[in-house]
This record gives C-alpha cells, sequence and structure tokens, in this order.
C-alpha cells in the first residue's frame, strides 16, 4: 500500500493567512488551540474491514482489499506498511480479546504471523489449512492469553474440520488437538466464566464433533466432546435426562454461559443446552406458545445474570422476532416483548447501553399482523427502551413526541450504534412521528442521560462518536459528500464545526473502543469511479483550548431513574458513575481509564428472586411451581405429611440486595409443603386401553406428525382420513380424538416429507389447508388448480431445505400442469404443461443446486406423445432436455436413475445413472446376464455405496421373477448377486434389508425358475446375506416350535429343512418391515419350516435376536408386529382373524404376555406406532366384530416402568445396557464387513425403558484381517460352484487401468484378481485377495511408481484406502461408511468416480425397495419402477392409493408405478374394507 501524508491545521478566528501563519510559527508548541489538528493519508486501496485499535493505546492497524496490513502507532497521523508480514498474503487480523498487545494475522497460505508488541513486530508459525467459513480461526483463553485453539478446514471446498492449539503462543508449532471437529473453544473463553472455583478444569475445551462415522454433510449425527487434557481423553456431557445429544449444530460462550444448540432429522426445532462449569448441563425451557428453529434464533448481548435470545416467528423474508431474558443458570425463558424486528441475516434491532445495567433499545414492528399475512408487506417500525432489563418496554420521546431510531440491522458505522463506555452518552439517528422512516430523513439526537429525555443534536443523518469518556462528541454529516465535521463539549446542547480541505463521504468514524481518547479517526473517500481515493484522516482535539477538569467540574450521576427521577434499582443495587457535568468548561484527559460504576445496595424486592431449580414460573410469573416431584425430607412417610422446603423461589445468583433494609421481602424463606410434592407414584405396572368408534365404513389414511426429541412439547399427533372424506387428530396416541376442518371434504394428507410439524390437506377444490405446528394451528391457501385427478401422481411435493418450497401437480383440462411455489402456497410463479411428475432434485443436508427440479413431460405437449425428461434451475423459465423417451425415474440417496426407451426398440428399456442430474452415464449390466428384451427394473436399494437392482427375467403373470445385481460405487458397472428372485405382478421384490446393521438382507428365490417360466406355481426359498450380498445362504430354522414339537423334516439338512418367511409380494402393509433401525439386532417375521415357503394363513411368528443368525418360534399362526420403546416393547397381534388380545414383550422376546384389550371380538388391521419406534404407545387400527363402524385401540405401556435406563457413552457397560456385536454365522469372530462394530443393546432382565433416543452405534472396536467374506467377484467374473470368482468364458478381464484416470493422484494399480472388495469394507492384511496379482504404474506416474518400488512398499490395505476408500470418503475417517448414515430416500451417484458423496443423514429411511415396476401386455406402456411419489400404492383400509402413515418414508423408502393402465397392477380386486 502507497501512503501519502500530509497536515493541514484549520483555525476558526478571522485573520490573514499570513498573520495566521506568522503567529502559528511564532506561538510556543505548548499553546492552546480553538480548532483540532487534522492529518490526512491517502491510502491506494481501500480497507477490506473496520480499523483495529489496540485497546488502550493509539495504534491501529488496516488491512486492505489486496490484502496488505497497515499500522499508525499514534491514531491515523502516519501509516507504515508491516515490514514482517508480506503484502498482500493476509486473509485476516484478528485481535486477542484478553491481551491487549497481541494480534494475529492469518495468512493466505500456511504461515501465519503473531505480534505481542501491537503490531510493531511479527514472528511467523506454520499451521496448514484453510479458514472455516464464517468462524473466526482463533479462539482464546480468557485467563491465559498464549493458550489458542485454531479450526481450520482441512481441504478447500470439503470443510474436513481439524483443530490445533497452542499453549506457547506459538512459539513452538502447534500441536494437534482433535479430527473430525466442527467447533473447538476454550470453556474458560470469557473473564466470568468458570468451570470451578479453584481452577480446575482451566484447560477444559468443548467441542462439536462429527458423528461417528458420519457424512461431512450431516449436523444431525454432531455430537459435543469435552476434555481437561487436550484431548488425550475425551468423555461426552450428559445434556437431558442424564444421556448425552445428538444434532449439535452450535456452541457459543455468552459471557457466564456456555450454550449448545441441538437439532433433529424431521424438524427445525432446536433444544437449547445451558451450563456454567462445562461440566453440569441443563436444557433451557421455552414458553409452550414458542420454539426455537435453526436459522432461526439470535444470542443476543446478554447480562452476566441471564441470556438473551430473539426468537424469529415469521419468514426470513420479512423476519420478526420475540425477545425473551433467561434465570441466572439459563433453564427457562420468559417473554420481553413480541414483534422484534430482525433481518434475514438473523441480526436483531436490540442494543444495551454499554456499562450500564438494565438499559435495552429495541425496535418493533409495529403492523405486525401484516407483516404475518403477507411477506412482502412493509414493516413499519417503532423504538422502545427499557429501563429495568427488559421486564417492561416504553417509548421513546422528544418534547412529547416519538422517537424511532436506527438500529443494528441499518448500521451506518462501525462498533455500538448508540452508546460507548462514556457513563449516559446516548446518540443515534432517527426522526420523530409515527414511525421510523429512511435514514437520509433522520436526525442526530442526543440523550445524556441514558435515554431518559433525549434532544436533537444535529439536522439531517451523521455519523457520530463518543470521546474522553463523553465530554467530546464528534458527528460527521453522512448524507452525501460534506467539507465540515461537527463536535460538542456539552453533551450536545451546543455544536461548534470545523471546515475540512475537500469535500469527502464518510465511511467510518471512529476512536479508541473505551472512548477515552481526544483523538478520532475518520476513513472517507473523494471522487468517484476512477477517480475516487481512500483518505485516512486523524483528528486531534488535545490541543484544544479547554483545561483538565478538576473536582467541581464533575458530579454524583445515577444511571437508571424512575420517572419521577429517583434512582433505580437492578440487582439489587443502584449504580452510579463520578462524571463530569455537562456545561463543564474542561476535558477529563485521562486517556485510556475507564470510567468505573459504583453501587448503593437496594432494599430486596420481587425482582430480585427468581424461581428456584425444579421450579418453573407460574402463566403470570406471580409464583414458582414444582416442575415435577420434590426430593423430600425424612419426616415425610405419607403423602398427607407436611414437610419444610423450598418455598419455589431463590435469590438471583450475584444479586446484592439488602434483606436487612426496610421494607425488604424475602421470597426464598423456605415454607410448609405437603409430602405429596415429593411423593411420585411408583409405575401402576398395567397397561391402559382407550377404545373410540368412528362413524366410517374405512380409514383411508393415517399418518404420525412425530415430534422429535428435541421438541419441548410431549405430545404424540396423528391424523387420519375416514371414506366420508372426514379428517380426525389425536395429540394423546389415540386415546382422545377430535375433528378437524369440520364441513370440508379433504381428499388426501400430505404431511411434509422432511419436516415433521408440516402437514397438507387436500380439497377437490383449490383449497388447501395446512398447519405448520402438528395441528395446533391450522391455514389455508388457493391452490393455482385442482389437484391432479391422476391418483398415481403426487400432488405436492416437498425441498429437504426449504420448508416452504411446493410444487403442486393440478389438473387443468386434459392435462397436468406443475407450478412452483417458495412461500408455502401465497403466490405461485412459473408452470410446465403436460407433465407427468416433478421432483426437488436436492437431497436433504447436502449441496447441489437448490431449485433443480426434474420433470417428466410428454413431447410436444400431446398425451400421446412419448414422455421426455427436463430438468430446470429456474423453475422453468428455461429447461433442458435429458431423456427423449423414458419410462419413469427414480431417485435415491447417491443415485438418480432413469429407464429409457431404446431407440432400436421401444419395448425394451436402458438403464442410466447421473449424480449431478445433467450428466448421465449408461449402465452397464453383467455380460453373461442375457435377458431378451429389459422390460421392467426395481430399485431396491442404495446405502451401501452400490445400488441393487432387480431386473426381470420372467415377466409371465403369476410366475414373475428376475435377478438382483449390484452396481460398482459409482453405479455404472453391476455384477450378478442372485438369479431367480421372486417378484409380484405389481413389480415389488420379496428384498428386504436388516434396518439398523450394516450387510443383512433377506430374499425369497423361485426354487424351480424353469418351472415357473413355464407358468407353473412358484417354488419359493427364503435366503439370507450377512456380506450385502456377496454370499447367500438358506436360514437356519429353530429346533422346535412354539410348542415344542417337531417340524416334520430334518433341520440339520438345510437344503430341505430351512425357515422361510413371507415378505414384500405378499404383505397387505407395506410398512411392516422385518425390523426397525431403533430395535437393534431384531428382526420378526411370518412363516414356516420346510423346503419351500408355505401359505400364508398357516404360516406361524418367528424372532431373532442375533441379526438373523438365529431364529426362534414366538407362536402359532400369523401375527403382525410392531416395536416400541426402541425395540424394548414388542407387540404382535393377529393378521385377518377376529381377537380380544394382543400379547407383548418386554425381554426381546424370551417371554411373551397375553393382555385383554376388549371383551369383545375385533378384528385388526393395522398396529402402529411412531415411525422411529421411540413411543411406549401403540394404536390398533379396525373394527369391532359385528359393527359397521371402524374403531381405534390405544395400548398405552407406559405404566409398566417408571425408570429410564441408565446409558453412559463413557461407561457403556456400567449401567442398563451392553455392547452388543453383530457376526457372520460361518466366521468365527465377529467380523463383518472387514470390522467389529459394537452397539448399545438393553439388558434383557433390565426393568427399565429406554427413552430418549439412544445413538445405537458406540464404536468400531477394530478392522480385521481379510477373508474370503469380505469379497465378491469382479466385474466379468461370476462365482463357481466352489464359491471361487472365475473369469466368464469368452470374455476379459476388466481393464483396472481406469482406476488411474478415475483418481489422477494414483500412482499404481494391481490387474485384476477376479476380487473385489465389498463396498465399505475395511479389513486389513490377511487374504487381500485383490492384491495377489500384478502392480503395475499407472500413466505419467511411472517415476513415482519406480521410487515407491524402491521404498519400503506400501501394504495392500494401504492400496485399498487410496484407490476405494479415500475418494469414497472424503471424510476421511475410519475408511468406511456405516449403514446408519443412510436415509434411504433416493440419492445421486458420481460419473466417472470411483467414489460418491455421502448422504447426509442416518438411516430411518433406508428402506430396500425404492419403486415399483409392472408388467403389462407387450402393446401397453412398459412399467418401471422408479418412483419419486413417495406416497405409494395402494391404500391399506381399501379405496385409498396412497401409503397411510408417515412411515412410508421414514421406515420404507418411496414407491410409484408407472404404467398408465395399471387398475390390475395396482391390485383393485385386491382391496379389503377393514
Amino acid at each position: 500500500m502507497i501512503l501519502r501524508h500530509s497536515h493541514s491545521r484549520f483555525l476558526l478566528f478571522s485573520l490573514s493567512l499570513s498573520l495566521l501563519s506568522l503567529l502559528l510559527l511564532s506561538t510556543p508548541a505548548s499553546a492552546k488551540k480553538d480548532a483540532p489538528r487534522i492529518s490526512k493519508s491517502t491510502f491506494d486501496s481501500p480497507p477490506a474491514a473496520p480499523p483495529l485499535y489496540f485497546v488502550d493505546s493509539d495504534v491501529i492497524l488496516i488491512l486492505d482489499t489486496l490484502g496488505t496490513v497497515i499500522r499508525s502507532d499514534n491514531a491515523g497521523e502516519d501509516w507504515s506498511t508491516i515490514e514482517d508480514v508480506p503484502k498482500g498474503g493476509v486473509w485476516d487480523i484478528v485481535l486477542h480479546p484478553y491481551h491487549k498487545e497481541v494480534a494475529y494475522v492469518w495468512g493466505k497460505e500456511d504461515t501465519h504471523y503473531v505480534s505481542e508488541d501491537r503490531g510493531k513486530t511479527w514472528r511467523s508459525f506454520t499451521l496448514p489449512g484453510y479458514p472455516v467459513p464464517f468462524r473466526p480461526p482463533f479462539m482464546f483463553h480468557a485467563n491465559d492469553p498464549d493458550k489458542v485453539i485454531v479450526n481450520v478446514c482441512t481441504e478447500l471446498f470439503a470443510c474436513n474440520e481439524m483443530s490445533y492449539y497452542t499453549r506457547d503462543a506459538f512459539r513452538e508449532p502447534p500441536k494437534k488437538l482433535r479430527s473430525d471437529t466442527r467447533s473447538c473453544v476454550f470453556a474458560r473463553s470469557t473473564v466470568l466464566f468458570e468451570t470451578s472455583k479453584d481452577d480446575e478444569g482451566d484447560n477444559r475445551i468443548v467441542c462439536v464433533i462429527r458423528g461417528k462415522y458420519s457424512s461431512p454433510w450431516n449436523t444431525k449425527d454432531n455430537r459435543l466432546a469435552v476434555s481437561d487434557n487436550y484431548f488425550l481423553d475425551e468423555e461426552e456431557p450428559l445434556l437431558e435426562q442424564g444421556r448425552s445429544v445428538a444434532g449439535i449444530i452450535n456452541i457459543a460462550i455468552v459471557k457466564s454461559f456456555l450454550v449448545a444448540a441441538a437439532t433433529a432429522k424431521g424438524t427445525d426445532e432446536l433444544a437449547l443446552y445451558v451450563t456454567d462449569d462445562a461440566k453440569t448441563w441443563h436444557r433451557g425451557i421455552f414458553p409452550a406458545d414458542h420454539k426455537l428453529e435453526e436459522d432461526a434464533y439470535t444470542v443476543l448481548e446478554s447480562t452476566n445474570y441471564s441470556i438473551q435470545i430473539d426468537v424469529m416467528t415469521t419468514t426470513p423474508l420479512n423476519a420478526m422476532g420475540v425477545l425473551f431474558t433467561s434465570n441466572s443458570n439459563g433453564t427457562y425463558f420468559t417473554r420481553n416483548i413480541e414483534h422484534t424486528n430482525r433481518n434475514y441475516k438473523g441480526i436483531v434491532d436490540f442494543e444495551k447501553i454499554q456499562n450500564i445495567q438494565g438499559i435495552v433499545l429495541v425496535n418493533v414492528v409495529d403492523n405486525w399482523e401484516d407483516v404475518e399475512r403477507n411477506i412482502l408487506a412493509r414493516k413499519k417500525l417503532k423504538s422502545r427502551i427499557s429501563f429495568d432489563d427488559g421486564r417492561t418496554f416504553q417509548p421513546i420521546t422528544v418534547d412529547g413526541e416519538e422517537l424511532h431510531l436506527h438500529s443494528v440491522t441499518d448500521l451506518s458505522n462501525s462498533g455500538r450504534v448508540y452508546s460507548s463506555p462514556a457513563p449516559g452518552l446516548v446518540m443515534g439517528v432517527g426522526n420523530t412521528g409515527k414511525h421510523l422512516q429512511e435514514y437520509e430523513e433522520g436526525d442526530l439526537y442526543v440523550s445524556d442521560n441514558a435515554g431518559v429525555t433525549w434532544t436533537r443534536a444535529l439536522k439531517d443523518a451523521h455519523k457520530y462518536e463518543f470521546g474522553d469518556r463523553g465530554a467530546l462528541l464528534v458527528a460527521i454529516f453522512d448524507e452525501g459528500p460534506t467539507d465540515k465535521i461537527a463536535y460538542s463539549i456539552n453533551h450536545g446542547h451546543k455544536w461548534e464545526e470545523v471546515k475540512l480541505e475537500d469535500k469527502v463521504r464518510a465511511k467510518v468514524l471512529t476512536q479508541t473502543p473505551d472512548s477515552t481518547s481526544l483523538k478520532f479517526f475518520l476513513y472517507a473517500t473523494t471522487g468517484t469511479g476512477e477517480d475516487m481515493k481512500h483518505l485516512g484522516i486523524a483528528i486531534d482535539f488535545e490541543d484544544l483550548h479547554e483545561g483538565k477538569c478538576g473536582e467541581k467540574d464533575f458530579e454524583k450521576w445515577y444511571a437508571r431513574v424512575d420517572q419521577d427521577g429517583h434512582p433505580s434499582c437492578i440487582m439489587g443495587q443502584k449504580q452510579f458513575f463520578r462524571r463530569r457535568k455537562w456545561d463543564a468548561n474542561c476535558f477529563v484527559d485521562k486517556e485510556f481509564e475507564d470510567p468505573i460504576p459504583k453501587f448503593e445496595a437496594c432494599a430486596c424486592s420481587k425482582e430480585d428472586f427468581e424461581c428456584d431449580y425444579n421450579f418453573l414460573p407460574s402463566d403470570n410469573g406471580e409464583k414458582c411451581t414444582p416442575s415435577g416431584k420434590l426430593l423430600v425430607p425424612g419426616q415425610c412417610d405419607t403423602p398427607e405429611g407436611k414437610f419444610i422446603g423450598s418455598s419455589g423461589f431463590r435469590k438471583i445468583p450475584g444479586n446484592n440486595c439488602d434483606r436487612d433494609m426496610k421494607g425488604a421481602i424475602e421470597l426464598d424463606k423456605e415454607i410448609e409443603r405437603p409430602c405429596d410434592d415429593g411423593f411420585k407414584p411408583p409405575a401402576s405396572g398395567e397397561i391402559s386401553k382407550e377404545v373410540t368408534s368412528f362413524r366410517a365404513r374405512t380409514f383411508e389414511e393415517y399418518f404420525y406428525l412425530e415430534r422429535t426429541d428435541r421438541s419441548q412439547k410431549d405430545d404424540e399427533t396423528i391424523v387420519f382420513r375416514t371414506n366420508e372424506k372426514e379428517v380426525f387428530i389425536t395429540r394423546d396416541a389415540g386415546k382422545t380424538w377430535d375433528q378437524i376442518l369440520k364441513g370440508e371434504k379433504i381428499m388426501a394428507i400430505y404431511p411434509h416429507q422432511y419436516f415433521n410439524d408440516y402437514c397438507y390437506f387436500i380439497t377437490d377444490g383449490k383449497k388447501v389447508f395446512y398447519t405448520v405446528n402438528r395441528g395446533d394451528t391450522f391455514g389455508e391457501f388457493t391452490a393455482p388448480s385442482k389437484p391432479t385427478n391422476n391418483r398415481h401422481l403426487s400432488v405436492l411435493g416437498f425441498h429437504p431445505d426449504y420448508k416452504d418450497w411446493l410444487i403442486w401437480t393440478g389438473a387443468v383440462d386434459d392435462h397436468e400442469v406443475a407450478f412452483f411455489s417458495e412461500d408455502r402456497g401465497a403466490t405461485w410463479e412459473h408452470r410446465l404443461r403436460y407433465v407427468n411428475k416433478c421432483e426437488f432434485i436436492k437431497e436433504e443436508g447436502r449441496g447441489g443446486e437448490e431449485k433443480l427440479v426434474y420433470c417428466e413431460q410428454f413431447k410436444d405437449e400431446k398425451l400421446d406423445a412419448p414422455l421426455q425428461l427436463k430438468w430446470s434451475d429456474n423453475w422453468f423459465a428455461d429447461d433442458h432436455s435429458v431423456f427423449g423417451d423414458i419410462v419413469d425415474f427414480a431417485t435415491m440417496s447417491e443415485f438418480i436413475v432413469v429407464a429409457a426407451r431404446r431407440e432400436d426398440d421401444r419395448e425394451s428399456l436402458s438403464c442410466h445413472a447421473s449424480v449431478d442430474g445433467k450428466t448421465f452415464a449408461h449402465a452397464q449390466f453383467p455380460p453373461t446376464f442375457e435377458v431378451p428384451a429389459q422390460k421392467a427394473y426395481t430399485v431396491l436399494d442404495s446405502s451401501t455405496h452400490a445400488v441393487f437392482l432387480h431386473v426381470t427375467v420372467n415377466n409371465l403373470e403369476g410366475s414373475e421373477f428376475g435377478s438382483i445385481i449390484k452396481s460398482n460405487s459409482n453405479g455404472t458397472s453391476y455384477v450378478m448377486s442372485l438369479n431367480g428372485v421372486n417378484r409380484n405382478t405389481r413389480g415389488y421384490v420379496d428384498f428386504e434389508k436388516m434396518l439398523g446393521i450394516e450387510g443383512v438382507i433377506l430374499v425369497n428365490q423361485v426354487a424351480n425358475q424353469e418351472e415357473a417360466n413355464q407358468g407353473k406355481t412358484k417354488n419359493l426359498k427364503t435366503l439370507i446375506t450377512h456380506n450385502d450380498g456377496a454370499q447367500w445362504a438358506p436360514m437356519q430354522a429353530p429346533q422346535k416350535d412354539a410348542e415344542g414339537q417337531d417340524w416334520g423334516c430334518n433341520v440339520k439338512d438345510i437344503k430341505k429343512c430351512s425357515l422361510h418367511l413371507h415378505s414384500y409380494t405378499e404383505r397387505r402393509d407395506p410398512r411392516a418391515t422385518f425390523s426397525s433401525p431403533s430395535a437393534i439386532g431384531l428382526m420378526m417375521g411370518a412363516g414356516n419350516v420346510g423346503e419351500f415357503l408355505g401359505r400364508k394363513p398357516e404360516a406361524d411368528t418367528f424372532i431373532t435376536r442375533n441379526g438373523g443368525v438365529e431364529w426362534f418360534p414366538v407362536k402359532k399362526g400369523n401375527y403382525m408386529w410392531e416395536y416400541g420403546d426402541q425395540g424394548s416393547i414388542i407387540v404382535i397381534v393377529p393378521e385377518e382373524s377376529a381377537t380380544k388380545s394382543v400379547y407383548y414383550t418386554l425381554n426381546e422376546g424370551l417371554d411373551w404376555i397375553e393382555y385383554q384389550f376388549s371383551d369383545n371380538e375385533f378384528t385388526i388391521a393395522a398396529i402402529s406406532t411412531v415411525p422411529s419406534d421411540k413411543s411406549r404407545n401403540f394404536v390398533l387400527w379396525g373394527k369391532e366384530s359385528g359393527s359397521s363402524k371402524i374403531a381405534t385401540v390405544n395400548l398405552d405401556f407406559t405404566g409398566l416402568q417408571d425408570r429410564q435406563c441408565e446409558l453412559n457413552e463413557n461407561r457403556p457397560e456400567d449401567g442398563d445396557y451392553y455392547l452388543w456385536e453383530p457376526k457372520h454365522p460361518i466366521q468365527k469372530d465377529n467380523c463383518l464387513f472387514g470390522h467389529v462394530a459394537q452397539y448399545h443393546r438393553k439388558r434383557e432382565e433390565a426393568d427399565c425403558y429406554n427413552g430418549l433416543e439412544i445413538n445405537h452405534l458406540h464404536n468400531i472396536a477394530k478392522n480385521c484381517s481379510c477373508t474370503r467374506e469380505d469379497f465378491e467377484c469382479d466385474y466379468n467374473y461370476q462365482v463357481a460352484n466352489d464359491g471361487s470368482c472365475q473369469l466368464v468364458p469368452g470374455l476379459d478381464p476388466p481393464n483396472h487401468e481406469q482406476q488411474c484416470s478415475d483418481n489422477p493422484d494414483l500412482t499404481s494399480y494391481y490387474t485384476p484378481t477376479g476380487y473385489r472388495r465389498t463396498p465399505l469394507d475395511t479389513c486389513q492384511g490377511g487374504q487381500e485377495l485383490e492384491y495377489t496379482s500384478k502392480e503395475l504404474p499407472c500413466p505419467n506416474h511411472k517415476e513415482e511408481f519406480e521410487k515407491e518400488q524402491r521404498k519400503k512398499g506400501m501394504g495392500g490395505f494401504t492400496f485399498f484406502l487410496l484407490v476405494f476408500v479415500l475418494p469414497l470418503s472424503i471424510a476421511g475417517g475410519v475408511g468406511y461408511y456405516v449403514f446408519r448414515n443412510w436415509d434411504g430416500k433416493f440419492g445421486r451417484i458420481r460419473l466417472g468416480e470411483s467414489g460418491s458423496a455421502f448422504d447426509a443423514d442416518k438411516p430411518w429411511i433406508a428402506w430396500p425397495i425404492a419403486a415399483v415396476a409392472g408388467v403389462v401386455a407387450v402393446a401397453g406402456a412398459i412399467p418401471l419402477v422408479m418412483g419419486s411419489a413417495w406416497r405409494g400404492l395402494v391404500g391399506m383400509f381399501g379405496g385409498g392409493r396412497r401409503y397411510t402413515s408417515r412411515r412410508d418414508f421414514e421406515r420404507s423408502g418411496r414407491y410409484a408405478v408407472v404404467d398408465p393402465d395399471e387398475d390390475e397392477l395396482l391390485g383393485d380386486d385386491e382391496d379389503e374394507e377393514v
């Protein structure tokens, strides 16, 4: 930076210039002047940020836009470039907040700098990485300035975070603190935060860390970790009900509090956890009518004794909020003022008056009702001030008129808006009248009594600054260029002007942070465009004629007064300052000495007390009521007795009120309480039931609107619709029901696919109702058309990140039209005519284009023309055609798969895949897989970095079967997994993955394929794999049936006597999966033991407790089942037969207990609980025998146990849980996918309930030696009779040199051996079958290869990591991706690479079948199972064409049938009424 410096002195008395010069030259240096001394410097580059002052000094640093740092040591009079730091090499400057002389420079490369003498000299240190976006790079320790934490991204575009630390201010190289962090801070990051009274825990560090083995993009699994020894050891703190909490998205130190915010999948609601020692945490409780949401809350500048938070209540486009203040430990929050003004960035019009307790200024929205109704409404703002810490607010007035001031959302200068440490001096730009006007219409106002009274200081808007503890005020015109500076030495009552030599446009006016100096600095510009100059102007009032103040010039000034002018109390004390009188003709002239407040005690009053632990304030705040049962002393023997205990109040910690003063009250004095306050009745030991009947013939559909553990409420909400088009809601799991939307004919219910609180109700017209709070309130909008008449298309499509973005598919004339809304139906813009279906393509929580939409559109807008696939990223203002003739497309967790008709044969299909939705590659099927015409595909699963695809081989109606083929990790080439897998006419496949653990799949195989090809009845056998389809085997049958009888066959002869289960093709309810992701290791099924699968009515019921290795009989007969309380309760009920009873188990099926729920028999169509299977409430859906009414039966198991199980992640086997390791049935160890995984399982004998969600995967104990089970056959290879992989005769091995192209950094590759690792496998050593061949150099890497060969050669596992795992896992963690991280909704693949982007969330939705294909006559349309519509296929209870609960996309994925004539395909003849 080039600096050009000049000095100018301006005198305001009338003498000639020559005489003035003579006098100036002859005047002694010590003489006082009548005007400030002004110095001007010219900068070639503008500042990139406001100037930075070192505390208690005149030293300023500026970083310019070119990355160069300049320094002034005399308040901006002279400037020089820092020599120790390269010019143009700086990203950022950070001043140490707890050391006045220390600053850090973050360099553009790996070299950074620290100064310990206010920037005079700098020393360098090296630290690799990139700055983390939107977060400061350095985190400081408040007690030890040498301790620093640095959080960096290890990669530029994929921010895998790493944290480093130093204890000597980088004199020695920094040390690694921890990898996979999201943020790390010292607990003692502020001077007020105390980890303990004796400094124990002074090294305590709190980090947000990535969830174990989760995706880099996934915040839902982030966790907290705490360490006192720089992460040599770490513990996960217990945040709620004795449990650790996942989903931590942010932490912050606020005065004496550390705050952590947590979210969960399926909601944007947050939970706030607070601690004052980083050990003991509490959840912050907000009023029931408000909730915290992601990107919708702002932690404000708080007090030393409370946290203040503003919570957004509208959309960010026109944001308003509510201000809350916590009690002294952050456990509950009370409402202060509503309709606060915010902007879309989360900045709130809120500021405390600096140095004075209890005074707050806010701006509120006066026309809040208009803003709530219309996001385009212009906000009308009013200013309000509080003198009692926000308990009450009042208008700001000038001469009886209301004054409104511009605040933080409309900053015009750097630093604080209104105040400084100068006691009681407050300034602001605004106007009088009804509302706040534009900034340029405002004037400058000043108050010298902390906002009690105001006067207009200067006409027009000005930038302003305080100096000399408020004795000096400086301002400059801010509506355009000016050549004047104004100043006042009497609190703004009178102003003088100083003329500049040029007209300048003021940009920043500032001075020392403590406002004690007489020197100011102005950054301004002159000229425009290429002629613009950047000026630094120093303004020095030290030589002004005023003398130094004496004792008589000061007054005792009380910081707060009431309406009568009497001093008021905050925190039990009055605050006052020794302040210069406003009319004193002097300067304080105590540079760098901060004003010190003094205090006088007050008598204790109601405001000095708050609710004690375990108490919450009543609605009016007058009382504190117990939040639960209290701990009582030994004098209570019965509930009728009395004991002396807490009044519910306590004096606020840090409050200094005097209990002995006259008029003092003591709300915290102990009182006599009934012993009943401390008695919690024990669990009743009984199950309760509630039967409700409805005047309807069938249940059409029902949906759970499940709250998450982050929600404050405790409702269990279900909505359902009857065949009468009536809708009912329950908030208590079916105990009581209310009809909603009475008088409206509701044709369909659409819960939001990604946000549980949102649900839409479609009528037969344009009116649409919705709720955004699980049925608390309802709104409505007018749709752009009537809903589509095509029952197989979704009317509404939802975006995974933007909850108000909608796609509406409606009927217009004879065709469907897609409309798009970004404001929950308030407005609809853009449309695409003649569509079949449209979907948002962006996956939840992952990168990608937000507005990318796929639509199927009939070519040339003719309904008899081919379907073409189009995409657009601007609501089809323009679009791009991808395929001209398709059947359908499916979006999966990594891949987008498209089935297109072949150009040479429209009756055959070709398969294509993409990751970005714009570039596709043709899928290569196994060479030996010969199908004359590919008629149908079913996309089964993609949750383990590979697509399972079922391709129909025989499409003869009633005899359908096909082959399951499995892709490589980029979805472009496939190998055979299993032939002859059963499917039905509708395209569903008997394929089911075990949820919650890796690699276990069950299928039904057609044993008589040749006979089935002739149309004969299929004989089915159930097979199971424990290594993701690499090997299949029959299931070992239990020795005896449920009654202890033999099966009639020899169970040791597994080929002729094995266990077979009825699977997906025979399910009436597609949600009745074998397993649950929350019930680890458990599966249930109905079937038989024998050579083949028998008839379902003759089936028995079975259970496995160890992931399918062993199976046990449950009951004779065919039962439906449901998991509750994360598997600790299982309830079964007979299917398709009248019953009065259910059976349940509390120990994973070891014992079954009968419970009679009715004296009359019921026919039960379904049993349900919340999709996460965490509840202890179940609902039976059916009807009483002989009745025409439908009925629900609530079964409540909460009375059986009243103790939540104890789980401590840090000592996982000390409590009610043990660590369970899944295993392969033919392996001696517990290795699956090359590692031993450990999961939390409740002990069978533990008499407790699971309660809050458990993070089941605890750890990966070790990686294992490689065996044959870790490999599958490579492309062009197949499994021989001996189990080995042999080259298919007549084919060539695949070209592994392609790996070099996929990974340009690779130096070598191995020639094919016939084996490839199962995706996600991490075995090391042993039989590394893919590395038993010759190693060859990659093109352009021969020299590097030769050098490597001369070194100690790297092992095969290292090569595997380089070739497969590292490109696959950009997280760079353990080297594989656990099943639990897949959400089972569809996603995308990465073409041309060996790796793919991770999915964003946990796997509640990892259900194998993603879509369904059917086969019809050759002349008809060719079906494909690929669907967008998560809404589904067949209504459970007759008449419906959709799935009937939220589990449709929670547990089971999404389905859609494509054929336009599929009445028979949809199973109309199978519909039955309940």
